[in-house]
């Protein structure tokens, strides 16, 4: 499915053919197919990657902003833009209703990551899957319970830690993450930026330790302050094999990743300094020291508190919550940066409230463009401060990636 330059070139000019073809009313889309993709990871890294080409005019222009150069307009995606709120992802669902069948079999994840790009053309095409995808490769299985989300057995002590714990290889636990990659690298223009994701060593290991979503952290805290080492061991064991699984994606299409931290924004600063910022740097340097052309992006929760440490870990974007205004949040990480030495240009991703996507048009406009406006034209990505809700309706959303693509800086 490696289309040739001509071909792309046709697919931009006619965005109604081939994958951004709108299915019929009342008829569901075959789901792309990856059969017949052909091409290497290495050949499609090799030959589309940022590295591959010194002109960074050509380079898309989301991957642009998060090099922290000034791009024509602000480029947009949404995080969790993929999934519930679609009304032909909910369709999937009938035929796939397991989370895992949807993300683990390549030719629906691929047409679930497609399906916003093809509705809204973001900017951005994240890859459908999960933070957690890598664990069984790890050795540590899971379930989803579509009630209470992931399950698995806890790692509660050092018995446990290097009895479950291994080395990942991700060709042989996860053959579907390249196989997503290279199918949409081979669909999506070249206009539009492919995103891989991984989930941060705390966050990861609050799940490795709980052995399932909670709201209080007590476990893993517990292990923190009476068994540091053990916690430590954790951390540094999923920051090798995380850090590698990102280089994988890199190497099989991606050409920027976001790291998530979600749970690290429950930890004070100082806990913040001891257990999630040297395993974010382990991750980040990983990827860098392979791969230095590639963007990388860190999102956490609740993390006003935590905007400078974020910004000193040395990666590229910092992604806003909604709750940090956006001005100042720029000025933050700008401040930041300078301190740790860093002579790269930041940028800054975000950061819309995803419930102001339930309101009307008109406060939509005008809180989006009040962002745009304070985050400038230079190393900025739309997008919003969380992931979209579930009930969001999709016609509020192409208005929102509407508003952003027909804003023009002064």
């Amino acid at each position: 499915m490696k289309f040739s330059s001509h071909t792309l070139f046709i697919l931009l000019l006619c965005p109604l053919t081939n994958a951004f073809t709108s299915p019929l009313p009342g008829t569901a889309r075959t789901p792309t197919t990856t059969s017949t993709v052909v091409h290497s990871a290495t050949e499609t890294a090799s030959s589309d990657s940022p590295a591959a080409n010194d002109d960074p005019t050509a380079l898309p222009l989301l991957i642009r902003a998060a090099k922290g150069l000034k791009t024509e307009r602000t480029p947009v995606w949404m995080m969790r833009q993929a999934g519930r709120h679609i009304a032909e992802y909910r369709e999937l669902v009938k035929k796939y209703p397991t989370f895992r069948q949807r993300s683990e079999i390549p030719e629906v994840a691929a047409e679930v990551s497609l399906q916003p790009v093809r509705n809204y053309q973001t900017d951005g095409c994240i890859l459908f899957s999960d933070i957690l995808t890598p664990l069984p490769g790890m050795g540590c299985e899971f379930e989803i319970d579509e009630k209470v989300g992931p399950v698995m057995e806890p790692i509660k002590n050092w018995d446990d830690a290097k009895s479950k714990l291994k080395k990942l290889d991700p060709t042989v636990s996860t053959p579907f993450i390249a196989e997503t990659l290279q199918a949409l690298r081979a669909e999506i223009p070249s206009t539009t930026a492919l995103l891989g994701f991984v989930g941060c060593p705390y966050t990861l290991a609050t799940y490795l330790v709980e052995g399932r979503t909670t709201r209080n952290y007590l476990k893993i805290k517990k292990m923190a302050f009476e068994e540091p080492e053990l916690l430590h061991y954790i951390l540094n064991h999923l920051a090798v094999e995380i850090g590698d699984y990102a280089c994988h994606q890199v190497e099989s299409g991606a050409q920027l990743i976001q790291i998530f931290d979600s749970w690290a924004g429950e930890l004070s600063p100082h806990d913040y300094d001891t257990f999630a910022a040297p395993y974010q740097k382990q991750v980040l340097e990983r990827i860098k020291e392979k791969h230095p052309e590639i963007p990388t992006v860190i999102y956490i929760k609740h993390s006003g508190a935590l905007v400078e440490r974020m910004a000193r870990t040395g990666v590229d974007v910092v992604s806003l919550d909604w709750t940090v205004d956006m001005k100042e949040g720029r000025e933050r990480i700008d401040s930041a940066r300078e301190s740790a030495g860093l002579t790269t240009p930041g940028g800054v991703q975000g950061n819309l409230d995803p419930f102001l996507l339930f309101a009307d048009h008109e406060v939509i406009k005008e809180r989006t463009e009040e962002i745009l406006k304070k985050a400038g034209n230079r190393g900025h990505v739309m997008n919003l401060g969380h992931g979209i809700e579930a009930q969001t309706p999709e016609e509020n959303a192409h208005f929102f990636i509407e508003t952003v693509r027909n804003f023009k800086h002064d």
